[in-house]
C-alpha cells in the first residue's frame, strides 16, 4: 500500500512538472562596465520557445513580455506649490524598495496579450507593477492614476530609467525572438534581473529568468570602494585635499 502511494505521488510530480514549452534565453553581455566616458549602451536579449511532445498542435503563435528590474532602493517624490511667489515642498510620498530601473517590453500591446486579471497578477505594464509606498503609516501600492505614483513614473521615464514598449520584442520566426535593452548614461550600478513571460491565446504559459550586472571601473570605482571600505581614511583625505586646495587658491589669488 505504501509503495503504491509513493508511486502515485511520483507520477503526480512528474505530470505536474511537465511543461509543453520552455524558454531558452541569453543576453549579449552579462557584465556592462561603466567608465568615466560611458554614454549608454544597448544589450540584446535573444531566445527561443522550445516545444515538446505535449505542446498542443493548434498552438502556433506566442506572446512575450520581458521585464527588466534594476537594483531596488527607497525613493521620494515631492509635491511643490507656489506660495507667496516661491516654490516650496508641501507634501511628499516615499516609495520603498522600488526598482531603480524598470523596463517592460512586449511583441503586442499589453492589453491584448492577456486579460486584465492576469495582467495585474503577472504585473504586465507599468500600471500593474507594484510600487510599494508609505502612506500615512501604512505600506501599500495605490491606484495607477494616483498623483504621486503618476509623477514618480513620469520623472523616471523622463530620465530614461522607466519605460515600456509594446513593440520592442520581435519574433524572427514563430519561436525565435529578440529585443533590445537600452541602458542610459545615468544607469544605476548593480545587478539587473530579467523576467521573460510566455503567453499563448491569452493564457500565461510560464516564465524564465536571467540577469546581468553593471559595474564601475577606473578611478570612479576606486573612489567609491575607498569611501565604502575605508570611510575614516577617505574622510580625512577629502578634508586634507580641501584644505590644500584652499591654501593653493589663497596663494594664487593673493594680492600683494
Amino acid at each position: 500500500m505504501t509503495r503504491a502511494i509513493v508511486a502515485l505521488l511520483l507520477v503526480l510530480l512528474l505530470v505536474g512538472g511537465a511543461r509543453a514549452e520552455r524558454l531558452i534565453v541569453s543576453v549579449s553581455n552579462h557584465r556592462v562596465t561603466v567608465t568615466p566616458n560611458y554614454s549608454g549602451e544597448e544589450l540584446v536579449l535573444f531566445g527561443s520557445v522550445e516545444k515538446d511532445a505535449t505542446t498542443p498542435a493548434d498552438r502556433t503563435s506566442y506572446d512575450l513580455v520581458v521585464t527588466v528590474l534594476g537594483p531596488r532602493a527607497d525613493m521620494v517624490t515631492r509635491r511643490k506649490e507656489r506660495t507667496f511667489g516661491i516654490w516650496i515642498n508641501t507634501d511628499y510620498r516615499q516609495f520603498l524598495e522600488v526598482p531603480s530601473y524598470l523596463a517592460l517590453f512586449a511583441n503586442r500591446p499589453f492589453d491584448v496579450i492577456t486579460s486584465p486579471e492576469i495582467a495585474r497578477r503577472q504585473q504586465i505594464g507599468l500600471n500593474n507593477v507594484l510600487l510599494t509606498q508609505r502612506v500615512s503609516g501604512d505600506y501599500a501600492d495605490v491606484v495607477p492614476n494616483d498623483a504621486f505614483r503618476s509623477a514618480f513614473i513620469r520623472l523616471r521615464t523622463q530620465d530614461g530609467l522607466y519605460r515600456e514598449d509594446a513593440s520592442a520584442v520581435t519574433f524572427l520566426t514563430p519561436t525565435l525572438f529578440r529585443t533590445g535593452i537600452p541602458l542610459p548614461a545615468e544607469v544605476p550600478i548593480g545587478t539587473y534581473e530579467v523576467e521573460i513571460k510566455l503567453f499563448a491565446n491569452g493564457a500565461f504559459i510560464g516564465k524564465t529568468e536571467t540577469a546581468f550586472e553593471i559595474i564601475k571601473v577606473g578611478f570612479e570605482q576606486f573612489v567609491a570602494t575607498s569611501a565604502r571600505q575605508h570611510g575614516l581614511l577617505y574622510g580625512l583625505a577629502t578634508a586634507a585635499m580641501a584644505l590644500m586646495t584652499g591654501w593653493m587658491a589663497s596663494i594664487v589669488f593673493r594680492k600683494d
